[in-house]
């Protein structure tokens, strides 16, 4: 019976052993995931950045210092996301083991990170060493980005010239139209091209030469926006401007063997001599003691001497000689009667200066010669009424041209009714009217003769005194051959 329990006992126990061996072991825990996130480079914190987990298990956001925590994840391996808007999402592998904490540093790049560079311009138009370019020049060129990303452009010019530099930024097209470029000039080009994102990319340099400056021989001036402005002219026509239109310049007068013009033109409240070149450039003021003056500075003439190194000009009763440096300031002459000299020229054949004298109104003119020690030579007019001027002296220095107001009319506001053109022989001593076919109602103004002394060049208007000036030209031979040179001028010099 004794045996029999026992056997019974030991069944029993190997049927609970049995039947607890089928229950499984589970191995259960929980960690912390912390990190932070920061930018790729500088490790700037990024605010608000999004972190989650694959598989899911919390989103959060990082604080102001960039800090992240996820608290009670199960153990195991997971995936872990960081994003953030601007920068590229990033992923990181974590591992999380019980009752432990997984620390994980997130360096987000930018999105554009991976942008490349737009590729550099390539330069169209002009092509490289081009020459003889308009000064008004338009440039082209291509461009092109491997992302076809949205690109602006800056044009560079620089010239041989000088320092300036011209710069045209933001432009998104490929094309610019660039104006007011100076003569004989080279010019280098470069456009540079940048897509917002990377550094600006450059394009090689090309250079194009301007036109040389044109062989233009007469000069005059014409009145913009109030202030007297010096112009050139070929003999067909095509003006350039010289002088700036916010200066008041006027009476240009070249000098052919120095390629010069000497002109007036105002500074600090009075009328000075400057010069030139041809082309506008290299202005330099030459009278600075004694001023131009006299009665009316829009009638004042003056004359370049002695080989174009000196110049002759008028204050009040007095004449002076100056160098073209503004050195060896000298007087030559002064009127015996207090009369104001207007006008001046000089004939380096004879060596003789004519002069124009004249009342502080104007009139009570005289037009005379003297040499060079102030002994008067010829009188060509004097104890007449009315207004006269506009002297020049052939190349020889046997006749003289001038103008005079046959109405003899004199007026406080100095208005002509009637001025005439006459060549004056020295030697015969008779003068000779060339306005014989003047259109009635205007006058003759500032005549010259042409350089080959078969035509004169002057000014024709209205007598009213409010009309426009025009540039004429007629033929000393065929005084019906009155000619429209340019329209709107006055002053003119053809040499």
């Amino acid at each position: 019976m004794k045996k029999t329990i026992n056997i019974l006992s030991l069944l029993c126990v190997i049927i609970f052993v049995s039947g607890c061996s089928e229950d499984k072991i589970e191995l259960t825990g929980r960690g912390i995931l912390v990190g932070k996130v920061v930018s790729q480079g500088d490790n700037t914190p990024l605010e608000n950045a999004r972190v989650s987990t694959s598989p899911n298990t919390s989103i959060v956001f990082t604080d102001e210092n960039g800090n992240y925590q996820i608290s009670d994840i199960e153990v195991g391996t997971y995936s872990v996301q960081a994003q953030k808007e601007g920068y590229l999402t990033k992923f990181e592998s974590a591992t999380i083991n019980d009752d432990a904490t997984t620390n994980i540093v997130f360096e987000l790049d930018v999105e554009t990170a991976n942008n490349d560079a737009p590729n550099a311009p390539t330069l169209v138009t002009p092509s490289n060493n081009t020459i003889d370019t308009d000064l008004i020049v338009e440039l082209t060129w291509e461009g092109s980005d491997p992302e076809e990303d949205q690109l602006t452009y800056s044009v560079q010019l620089l010239n041989d010239q000088n320092s300036d530099v011209l710069q045209y930024s933001d432009l998104t097209d490929t094309t610019l139209t660039v104006s007011g470029l100076m003569y004989n000039t080279k010019y280098f080009w470069q456009v540079t091209a940048t897509d917002g994102i990377n550094n600006p990319v450059a394009s090689t340099v090309f250079n194009f030469t301007t036109l040389e400056f044109p062989e233009h021989r007469v000069f005059f001036t014409r009145k913009i926006n109030g202030n007297n402005v010096i112009f050139s002219s070929d003999e067909s026509g095509n003006t350039l401007q010289l002088t700036s239109a916010n200066t008041n310049s006027w009476r240009p007068r070249r000098a052919s063997s120095v390629d010069k013009l000497a002109f007036l033109s105002n500074n600090g409240g009075q009328t000075h001599l400057f010069t030139m070149d041809l082309d506008g450039s290299n202005i330099s003021q030459v009278t600075n003691a004694v001023a131009v003056n006299g009665f009316n500075l829009e009638e004042i003439d003056f004359e370049w001497k002695d080989n174009d190194t000196k110049l002759l000009f008028p204050n009040f009763d007095k004449l002076y000689e100056i160098e073209v440096s503004g050195t060896g300031l000298t007087q030559l002459y002064q009127t015996i009667n207090g009369h104001f000299i207007t006008e001046v020229d000089w004939n380096p054949a004879t060596n003789k200066i004519a002069l124009k004298t004249n009342d502080n109104s104007g009139y009570q003119v005289e037009i005379f010669t003297i040499n060079l020690s102030g002994v008067v030579q010829d009188i060509v007019l004097q104890g007449v009424n009315g207004a006269a001027g506009g002297l020049d002296f052939s190349y020889d220095g046997t006749k003289l041209l001038y103008t005079y107001d046959l109405s003899a009319n004199q007026n406080v506001n100095y208005r002509q009714f009637n001025s005439n053109m006459f060549i004056y022989d020295l030697t015969t001593t008779t003068a000779t009217n060339i306005s014989l076919t003047k259109p009635a109602g205007t006058n003759d103004l500032d005549p010259q003769f042409s350089p080959n002394e078969a035509q004169l060049i002057f000014v024709n208007t209205s007598n009213d005194g409010v009309s426009q000036r025009n540039i004429m030209t007629i033929d000393i031979s065929d005084l019906s051959i009155r000619e429209l040179f340019l329209e709107d001028g006055k002053m003119p010099d053809w040499k």
